[in-house]
Formats: structure tokens, C-alpha cells, sequence
């Protein structure tokens, strides 16, 4: 009877770590499997609340009057301290009007900027989609802002590197300063 009895308390407590195990993975994985969550965020120039669900921060409040900007996304879409990165590759001085994919399985393509943030992962409401397994479903974000473009991972699983360092918070990308996501590198030309 205790041989069937300690049996019994071995299974249940292999099913109890075994389930465990499962639950640690797919919160492990949560960001994959659901992309970045939603937060409820105040927009800088008015009372109700905006969803930003790609950088899901919380927007600056504005201390000094200004003109309301026309997408507030954009307008307050950096909320970190902002670093510059140097770098000895760096291209000339102005802004980059084109991303070059210069590796990864769209080796090639250029995508014309215009100054509106360009969103990269595996997800297809991406603004670029890139399908390879070590990019997060919403992995980076380029945003443009006075005057330069800022890289900002979106705590992906595998990380953001600029010049083979990673991001942690957002950067400058100087041109022609190749930047990693996944398997896919990127550099900024004018």
C-alpha cells in the first residue's frame, strides 16, 4: 500500500513540475505569441486617451504651449532619454531618405523614408515584414525626429543591434551605420 502510495505522489508531483514548465514557456514567449502590449496613454495635448500598441508607453505631457501636432503618435512617439551612438562608419552629415537591406533574405530592397515611423517585425501590420525566426511579431521602430532617425527595439526576444552592440534605449542611426534585426541588416543612405 505505501509503494502505490508513494507512486501516486511521484506522478502528481511530475504532472505539477511538467505543468509548470509549460506555463514558464508560454510566459516566456507571450510577447511572440501576442506581440507588445496595449497600454492607455494620455495624449499630450488633449484629455482622452490614446492606444499605442507598438511602443506601449506612456506619451510626455507637453510643458510649454505648442501647436497641436497632427499625428500624436508620431509627435511624442520617443519617450526615453535619447542617445547618440558613435560610430567611425558614420556617413555624411543629413538626413537619410532610403533604408537599404543590405543582408537577409530581402537583400536589395530599398525602402524610400518619408518621415513617418516605419514599424519591423514578423507581424503583417508591420509597416516592414520581415519572416525569419529570431525577429519578434512587432520588433523595432525607426521614428523620425528633429531632424534625425531614432532606432527603438519594442523589448523584443532576441534584441536590436546598432554597429553590433545592443540597443537598450533609443539611438541615433548615423547613416550608413548598419543595424541588425534578426538575421536582416539595415543601413540608412541618403
Amino acid at each position: 500500500m505505501s509503494d502505490e502510495l508513494t507512486l501516486l505522489v511521484l506522478r502528481l508531483v511530475f504532472l505539477l513540475v511538467l505543468w509548470g514548465f509549460i506555463f514558464a514557456l508560454v510566459y516566456a514567449l507571450r510577447s511572440d505569441l501576442f506581440g507588445a502590449p496595449v497600454r492607455r496613454i494620455k495624449n499630450a495635448g488633449r484629455n482622452d486617451d490614446l492606444i499605442d500598441p507598438f511602443l506601449a508607453e506612456p506619451m510626455p505631457v507637453a510643458t510649454a504651449p505648442q501647436q497641436a501636432p497632427t499625428n500624436p503618435v508620431v509627435a511624442g512617439a520617443l519617450t526615453e532619454p535619447l542617445a547618440k551612438v558613435p560610430s567611425a562608419a558614420a556617413g555624411p552629415s543629413g538626413t537619410a531618405t532610403r533604408l537599404v537591406i543590405t543582408t537577409g533574405t530581402k537583400a536589395g530592397v530599398e525602402i524610400p523614408l518619408n518621415g513617418e515611423p516605419l514599424t519591423i517585425g514578423r507581424s503583417s501590420d508591420s509597416s516592414l515584414v520581415i519572416r525569419d525566426e529570431y525577429t519578434s511579431t512587432h520588433h523595432a521602430r525607426l521614428v523620425f525626429q528633429n531632424g534625425e532617425w531614432y532606432l527603438h527595439d519594442l523589448d523584443s526576444t532576441n534584441g536590436t543591434f546598432l554597429n553590433a552592440r545592443r540597443i537598450g534605449s533609443p539611438v541615433v542611426i548615423p547613416n550608413n551605420t548598419p543595424f541588425t534585426i534578426g538575421k536582416t541588416s539595415f543601413e540608412l543612405r541618403r
